[in-house]
């Protein structure tokens, strides 16, 4: 489980990064397959004997891969909020067509805008855990179904 969470952590974290560039919202899209995926790694290199270990080890393999997921998101974040800033949201807004407040300062603006990125990536970032975590159980208990209730299992002697 841990070799799958970290492996699945890494590629998280590396997507994680360019899809929270785009937006905040393309991460959690990228953790549905890499939580099953990393559910189906962990039993696929445990083995365990049993179906109860199989979606434990994949939950714990996915919510280390959803940790990857977190970083990445969270460096994405910064790197995009840096690239746009306060101003780049207001250009936006206004090409929208959507109109600021009337009595709405600059400082306003940045300090909504910097509240919204923080608060936006720490809720996205551990609802990606979550989420990692539960696949991961799910891809677990597939890999169950496919491979691992087909294994012979000798009894213990």
């Amino acid at each position: 489980m841990l070799k799958s969470g970290l492996i699945l952590g890494v590629v998280a974290l590396l997507l994680a990064i360019g899809a929270a560039l785009l937006s905040p919202l393309c991460v959690p899209c990228l953790t549905l397959l890499l939580g099953l995926g990393a559910g189906y790694l962990a039993g696929a290199f445990d083995k365990p004997s049993e179906k109860r270990g199989s979606t434990k080890s994949g939950a714990i393999a996915g919510a280390i891969g959803g940790a990857g997921a977190l970083i990445g998101q969270a460096v994405g974040a910064v790197i995009n909020s840096q690239l746009v800033g306060p101003g780049g949201a207001i250009q936006l807004i206004r090409q929208l067509g959507i109109q600021l407040p009337s009595g709405a300062t600059p400082a306003d603006i940045a300090t909504g805008y910097w509240g919204g990125v923080i608060g936006s990536t720490c809720c996205l970032g551990l609802f990606d855990v979550a989420l990692m975590a539960g696949l991961g159980a799910l891809g677990g208990l597939l890999w169950w179904q496919v491979a691992g209730s087909k294994r012979s299992v000798l009894p213990p002697s």
